[in-house]
């Protein structure tokens, strides 16, 4: 279990154990039925190791990579971990803006390209972004070969599992993004938390169908040599296809975030009465907020349960839910706290709240990030006691479970009063014409805020059959939501606007748009 492996040093001591442990059992499989044990994983990676110190990579070697899922993309992380060089993941998706930042921030020595992949020459960018550098760095494309050596000319691995090794760029909206230092240690205990609370076996097999440069990328590939389970490597997401080959190779679990649940359950749809993925045991995820109706419609058409969790870039595992925690707590929270973690919910007047008391989340532990590259946003986002402020509010139960009611900046407050978004949206997921929806505030005369709805059709409706403004608000009433916090406004789309990673609703686009909209109509 993930206890015999959770006092490695560093990643790669982890990859060498877990090899030592099952040589022969498969740990990743991808959609051409490409398989790697463990064994076969960790000379992969020594191999590429020494074909990258050929080139110039040695210990705290600046490098950035922008690949999407293949085995190529994880055995060249875990070369770059063997030799210890910093490394800075960015998603597939970024362009130049977010590219050209993350080079010149990192003051990156060494950029990994896929090549041209999926119809973007990522090669053409990032020599381009390389070249307008003051010292630019080597590009390298890993897709069309790993570089190749010999181990035996490596040298001795790192073993100091506290140096910072990874830096991960949050989302800037309005500001450049934060540079977000972590260590082999924050990125294996926050694994081992998500290993110990999911209770994964040897013999399940579970997937990754979320990007792997994504924060999650390490903390689930972590679990998976903590636990020692095999994973299905999805390049690109293609429900339909990524469901047949999960089936095709009995995936146990299956996750990602809530709209990805969404997207299994309107895929079973399709088959009613013939389970999808008939080896499934659990699903998981993160990411956003899940309705409890959702937990709901899984267990019942899926079969299986929904361990929901919360985490994010500067801490990626804060709570998760177990396959051994009762329906209701899992439907209704995002889990304990994971093994390691301590938390607080610290209301408005600083003190500690009690059970039930909504405050904001704040969190000590070995996978708390290491700071931002920017030293101001670290002493801003760490209080007088050094727990890390979230920024997420919530309150603990008495059963140690926690409940996420929102966000500091997205609190609603609607003349004086503070609403949460999310009692509102559990309340009007549960309507079956709506698909999905955000609840935001809007700038108000005489309100301060006043609260608007943006619902997302459900699947297939037509626009004459949409929510009604008297629908929602009778829905509001009848579930007993008081007056005040009724949403004044309503709007009907398509779709919600979404990140490309966790499909994340981007609520500070609806809040742009919305509010540039005259209103009343």
């Amino acid at each position: 279990m993930a206890d015999s492996l959770d006092d490695a040093a560093t990643l790669w001591e982890l990859v060498e154990r877990r090899a030592d442990l099952t040589p022969d059992a498969v740990l990743l499989i991808d959609e051409a039925g490409r398989t790697l044990t463990c064994a076969q994983f960790r000379d992969g990676a020594e191999r590429a190791a020494a074909g990258f110190a050929a080139l110039g990579v040695g210990a705290a070697t600046r490098v950035t990579w922008q690949l999407p899922n293949r085995f190529e993309t994880i055995l060249a992380s875990f070369a770059l971990a063997r030799l210890g060089a910093v490394q800075n993941p960015i998603l597939h998706l970024y362009r130049h803006k977010e590219v050209g930042f993350a080079i010149r921030a990192t003051d990156a020595e060494l950029v990994l390209t896929p090549g041209e992949w999926n119809g973007v020459d990522y090669t053409a960018m990032l020599t381009e972004l390389a070249a307008a550098q003051r010292q630019p760095p080597q590009v390298v494309d890993v897709f069309a070969a790993l570089p190749d050596g010999d181990p035996a000319d490596l040298p001795p691995a790192p073993t100091d599992g506290h140096e910072v090794r990874w830096i991960y760029f949050t989302s800037g909206t309005t500001s450049d993004p934060k540079g977000v230092r972590h260590t082999d240690r924050t990125l294996i205990t926050g694994a081992n938390g998500l290993a110990v609370a999911l209770d994964m076996q040897p013999d399940d097999v579970g997937s990754i169908a979320f990007p792997y440069a994504h924060i999650a990328g390490p903390d689930y590939f972590g679990t998976m040599l903590l636990a020692g389970f095999g994973a299905v490597l999805i390049e690109t997401f293609v429900p339909a296809r990524a469901i047949a080959t999960f089936a095709a190779h009995g995936v146990t679990m299956v996750g990602g975030s809530t709209a990805f649940y969404q997207m299994y359950l309107a895929e079973q749809r399709k088959a009613p009465g013939t389970p999808i993925l008939p080896d499934l045991r659990k699903v998981s995820g993160g990411g956003a907020p899940m309705p409890p109706e959702i937990f709901e419609e899984v267990k019942h058409e899926l079969g299986v349960k929904i361990c929901h969790g919360y985490g994010m870039t500067e801490c990626p595992m804060i709570c998760e839910g177990s396959p051994h925690d009762a329906d209701e707590q899992l439907a209704n929270t995002v889990g304990r706290p994971v093994a390691g973690l301590e938390m607080r919910i610290v209301t408005d007047a600083g003190s500690v709240a009690d059970a039930g008391v909504d405050g904001e989340v704040r969190v000590k532990g070995p996978m708390v990030f290491e700071g931002y590259t920017d030293a101001a946003a670290t002493a801003a986002a760490f209080d007088d006691g050094g727990w890390f402020r979230t920024g997420d509010l919530g309150h603990l139960r008495p059963d140690g479970h926690l409940v996420l009611t929102g966000r500091l900046k997205d609190v609603i407050i609607r003349k004086g009063e503070n609403i949460s978004a999310k009692e509102i949206e559990d309340l009007l997921y549960a309507h079956p014409k709506v698909g999905d929806v955000a609840v935001i505030g809007l700038p108000d005369r005489d309100r301060g805020e006043r609260v608007c709805a943006v619902v997302e059709r459900a699947e297939g409706a037509k626009r004459a059959d949409d929510l009604t403004f008297d629908e929602m608000a009778q829905l509001l009433r009848d579930a007993g939501l008081m007056t005040q916090k009724v949403p004044e406004q309503l709007e009907i789309v398509d779709a919600l606007p979404r990140n490309e990673t966790l499909r994340k609703v981007l609520k500070y686009q609806l809040r742009d748009t919305y509010a540039a909209k005259p209103w009343p109509a």
